[in-house]
Formats: C-alpha cells, sequence, structure tokens
C-alpha cells in the first residue's frame, strides 16, 4: 500500500489574506487585476509541485453599508472572474490545477458546465469546481433577491444543480467523435445523450456543446459548517475546505464529516478534507515574527474593528487599543452567514485566559482569522502540518499566503522542502491531470455503466 500523502492547494486571493497585505512596499496595489500576478503565483505553486490554485470568489462588494466596516481602506474588492482568469492561466502552466468558485444559487447548469468544461479541455484535465451556494445579501442583491434562501433550500437548489452539470459532461462518449473525413460521418449519433431533465428548479435539454471533459467529472469541493452542508460534501463532493483554528475543533469536524461518508456509500478516502493555513515563515522565530508586526504595523484600527464584527464579536470601536479586552458575548449583528461562530468563542476565551489588550486581540485574529494562522521557521510550520495530517484534522491544506507573492514563495522554498524532507509530500506531480495527482478515481460516464 502506498503512503498516505498531503494534498496542497494556494490560495490566490489578490495581494493576500492580510488586510494590509497591499500596503507593503513591495506589492502593487493593483494586483487583483493582474495577469502577471497571478501568472507569478501559479508558477511558484507549480514549482513547488502543489495540487492546485485555489479561487474564491462572490459577485458583490460585501459590508459596504456599516460605515463602521472600512471596507474603503482595504484590498481586495477589484478581482477578476474566476473562470476567465483560469482560462488564461491554462495557456501559462502545464501541471498545477484551477479550483475555480462558481455559485449555485444564481448561476444556470448549461453555462457553467460548458464553462467548465471548456478550461479543462484547455488546460488539459486541470479544473475542479468550489461549489459554493453563497449566503452573502450583497451578492443576493445583485442578483435581484433581498436576501440569501435558506440553507436547505439552498443545498437543495445546489444538489439538482451537480446532477444537471455532471448529466450534461456525461453528454457525449467519450469515442462518440469519429471526425472520418472520407465517410463524412463527424460522430456517431448513437453516442450522444440528450440530457431531458425537468426538475424542481431547472429545466434542461442538453447535450452539452463540447465534448466530455478530459476527466470525466471535474472534481467538486465544496466548504462550510452546517449539518446541510457536511451532508451535501459527505455525499457529492472531492475535496472539502476546512476552516478550523485549533486542533480539537479540526479533529471533531473531520471526525463528524468522515462519519457520514458511509451513509452515502463512500469509502472514507473518497472525500479529502483540506484546512486553510496562513503561515508566515521566517529562517528563525525572530524573523517570522518581524515579518507578522511589518504588516501589522499597517494595518490601521479601522480596519481591525471592522475585522472584529464580521467575525461575530462585539464592538470594541469606543475602546483604546491597549485596553484590556472587557468581558465579551457575541454580537447578533454583522455575523457572516453560515460561517462557524466558534472561532469567535475560542477567541473571546483566550482573550480572557490571556488577558489581551485590544491591540493584542487584533494580532491574534490578524495571524489566524477564522482560520489556523502559524508564524514561526520551517520546521515550526511542517510541525504543525504534520501534527494535523496525522492525528485526524486534515487531509491536506490550502495554503492562504498572508501577502503575495513573497509569503507563498516562502513557503514554497522553506516549508515544502522539509515536508518532503518528512516523507509527507511528492518531489513530482503523478499524473497529468488534477484528479489523478489528487488521487481520486478516474469517473466513467454514466452512459458506459449503464451499458455495461
Amino acid at each position: 500500500m502506498s503512503k498516505r500523502m498531503m494534498r496542497l492547494g494556494l490560495s490566490v486571493a489578490n495581494q493576500g489574506y492580510h488586510y494590509a497585505a497591499w500596503r507593503l512596499p513591495e506589492s502593487p496595489a493593483d494586483n487583483g487585476l493582474s495577469l502577471a500576478h497571478y501568472r507569478e503565483c501559479a508558477e511558484l505553486a507549480e514549482q513547488g509541485r502543489m495540487d492546485f490554485l485555489f479561487f474564491a470568489d462572490q459577485a458583490a462588494m460585501r459590508n459596504q453599508d456599516d460605515p463602521r466596516i472600512r471596507r474603503d481602506m482595504e484590498q481586495g474588492h477589484l478581482k477578476l472572474e474566476p473562470t476567465l482568469l483560469c482560462a488564461a492561466l491554462a495557456a501559462v502552466t502545464q501541471h498545477v490545477g484551477f479550483v475555480i468558485t462558481a455559485s449555485t444559487s444564481y448561476m444556470e447548469p448549461y453555462a457553467l458546465a460548458r464553462r467548465l468544461a471548456s478550461i479543462d479541455h484547455l488546460s488539459k484535465g486541470r479544473a475542479a469546481w468550489n461549489l459554493v451556494t453563497s449566503t452573502s445579501p450583497d451578492e443576493a442583491r445583485n442578483f435581484g433577491q433581498q436576501d440569501p434562501q435558506s440553507s436547505e433550500a439552498r443545498h437543495e437548489r445546489a444538489a439538482e444543480f451537480l446532477s444537471v452539470m455532471r448529466g450534461l459532461w456525461d453528454s457525449w462518449d467519450d469515442d462518440a467523435f469519429l471526425r472520418d473525413k472520407a465517410s463524412g460521418q463527424y460522430f456517431d449519433r448513437a453516442k450522444v445523450h440528450f440530457l431531458d431533465h425537468e426538475g424542481a428548479h431547472f429545466k434542461v435539454r442538453g447535450p452539452l456543446d463540447t465534448a466530455r471533459p478530459i476527466q470525466g467529472s471535474l472534481p467538486v469541493c465544496t466548504a462550510g459548517t452546517s449539518a446541510n452542508s457536511r451532508d451535501f460534501a459527505a455525499a457529492r463532493a472531492d475535496l472539502l475546505y476546512s476552516a478550523q483554528p485549533t486542533l480539537p475543533l479540526a479533529q471533531d469536524y473531520y471526525a463528524a464529516v468522515k462519519r457520514r461518508l458511509a451513509a452515502h456509500g463512500r469509502p472514507d478516502h473518497a472525500l479529502r478534507v483540506m484546512t486553510g493555513i496562513m503561515p508566515i515563515v521566517g529562517y528563525t522565530e525572530e524573523e517570522a515574527r518581524q515579518k507578522f508586526q511589518r504588516a501589522q504595523d499597517l494595518l490601521d484600527p479601522r480596519v481591525a474593528h471592522g475585522m472584529l464584527l464580521i467575525n461575530h464579536f462585539p464592538d470594541l470601536s469606543h475602546l483604546p487599543l491597549d485596553a484590556p479586552v472587557p468581558e465579551m458575548t457575541m454580537a447578533s449583528h454583522h455575523n457572516t452567514p453560515g460561517r462557524d461562530a466558534s472561532f469567535t468563542q475560542t477567541m473571546m476565551e483566550r482573550a480572557r485566559r490571556e488577558r489581551m489588550t485590544v491591540r493584542d486581540l487584533f494580532a491574534a485574529i490578524s495571524a489566524g482569522f477564522w482560520h489556523l494562522g502559524v508564524i514561526g521557521t520551517p520546521d515550526t510550520v511542517a510541525d504543525t502540518m504534520e501534527q494535523w495530517f496525522t492525528e485526524g484534522a486534515a487531509d491536506g491544506f490550502i495554503i492562504q499566503p498572508p501577502w503575495l507573492p513573497t509569503s507563498a514563495r516562502d513557503f514554497v522554498e522553506l516549508v515544502i522542502p522539509e515536508l518532503r524532507r518528512r516523507g509527507l509530500f511528492r518531489t513530482e506531480y503523478e499524473g497529468d491531470t488534477l484528479r489523478e495527482n489528487l488521487g481520486l478515481p478516474p469517473v466513467p460516464s454514466r452512459h458506459t455503466q449503464s451499458a455495461a
């Protein structure tokens, strides 16, 4: 039996995950619109033999109405539409995959199926879909709705959406195209399939006007902590993006999701749980902390206050930065729908235990936001990743660089060699497609299966 290996992805979020990343002198403030920037990130991921680039997306500028949340002082609002971006990156890369976010709440399955299948062909089998159901009111209002639908309604629509997508991807048998110039027959009519789907949300005839994707069915990634999200992932997903800040929380989440797989007739390894981690790496602990502090010094307190509000904390803007954090209760307003509040509760308890000041709380949130943050040497980062990987908290990690491309380069050049030294990560890609590199089995056409 081959040794279990980590899976690694690189999340590319404009200039990076730290709220002050765009203010660093070496960071061009318009990188969110620069193809050259994204290409450099892709080349770094490929240099490190990472599995994929991850592109989060929301079709909205969020939290613009509350003046306490200073979005005008943050980066990340201007970005490129991810399917178009990944089509461009497919032409300048060879191995790294692309996990592309697209919402089932506001799109139509035929349009998305042909777009993602096209990227899979352009990349020769390196596309994946990060399926989201969109919980943001700001996004809902861009598509004619006042607020998002309930979790149940969104996941019901998502299940039908995914079923239609996979049906459309099976429109053509792999050997349907004869392209016989002598006879003049381009395809075998017996090997094209009309979907003729009619359900609660969609009515789609088909067939898709492009060949079956190189991977057959693209890998599907999901996220979320609700019971609906976990059930959906266990039944249908290949990757699950986990955002847990502590090892016990991550172990509980991992176990809860894995337990659900059997109920859907799926083995434990059918779903890869990928934990988000924000590493700040230096040759020494002191160097790593100096890198972090350099960014912290550029974090405007008004931005940090807004960051607390978005993450369920009560409003602390009336307090001086060096005042002790008071006893706090969860805020009932400005909660991000669908986000697990356990991180906020954990941070409140830590603030009391460590007698943090407001400034200390800013630093702690910025070190990990609502996911895992590690500041230290390559050994320190690798130790954390190995512990989570071997103690039932993660099958791999999605690296969330605090600033790009510098911290991504630090991870590739300093941490990945240490993971390889420990026998935890590949030295070369195993296959040509993303599905192969993730160790996922091929997916035969439903029509081939029914014929058999």
